[in-house]
């Protein structure tokens, strides 16, 4: 017998499954409550009950994606078959992929801002539904970081790490969004995502 946990467990994963995939397909603007409960085939109160609104929401998605990107990259890093410039080469493209593969999503991570909620709206989410962990996105993305970090430490070692991270993350940033906008078209730059990444490896490596 299903028990109210599981089967609360259960809605939430819909919701928020349903709510991943609205977000591919129209970016945040197409992930409403009611649209999210329709798609996951849900009574028209349950996404109230699990989420406070839509920032509520899309602070869940943000959340796990990081925690998902954490988790990628945690296992390049040990991976033991991997010599560490391919790890680094495999991190980024963790990054690169997201931003190929879904787009909207990636957007909303790097423009999250970790928005703190004011007294007014943290009453309304206190009132009106779930508050769930503002902080969650925050402390996902932070965990990413940190996996990244001891990758490019394990290059260039602890003292440089920070300084390469940046450039690294950075770069790869602007290659997903060029990419992505068909700014990066072979035809004028003769180059593709993928080499430009290998690229920044190399040049990385060779660093003094």
């Amino acid at each position: 017998m299903v028990t109210r946990a599981e089967s609360a467990a259960a809605t939430r994963r819909a919701l928020l499954d349903a709510a991943a995939e609205l977000l591919d397909l129209g970016g945040p603007e197409a992930v409403t409550l009611r649209e999210v409960g329709a798609k996951a085939g849900v009574t028209r109160g349950a996404p109230y009950r699990h989420f406070a609104d839509k920032d509520s929401l899309l602070t869940a998605i943000a959340a796990e994606c990081w925690e998902d990107i954490g988790d990628q990259v945690h296992a390049v890093r040990l991976d033991e078959t991997l010599p560490a410039a391919k790890k680094l080469r495999a991190a980024l493209q963790v990054l690169v992929g997201i931003g190929r593969e879904q787009p909207h999503l990636y957007q909303m991570l790097f423009r999250w801002n970790g928005k703190r909620l004011n007294q007014l709206e943290r009453l309304h989410r206190q009132v009106c539904g779930p508050e769930g962990d503002p902080e969650a996105a925050d402390r996902g993305a932070a965990r990413f970081q940190d996996e990244f970090l001891a990758i490019v430490a394990s290059v260039v070692g602890e003292q440089d790490a920070q300084h390469y991270g940046a450039l690294l993350l950075t770069s790869a940033h602007g290659i997903a969004g060029m990419e992505h906008s068909g700014h990066l078209g072979a035809d004028k730059w003769h180059t593709t995502a993928d080499a430009l990444v290998d690229t920044l490896v190399r040049m990385v490596s060779a660093a003094p």
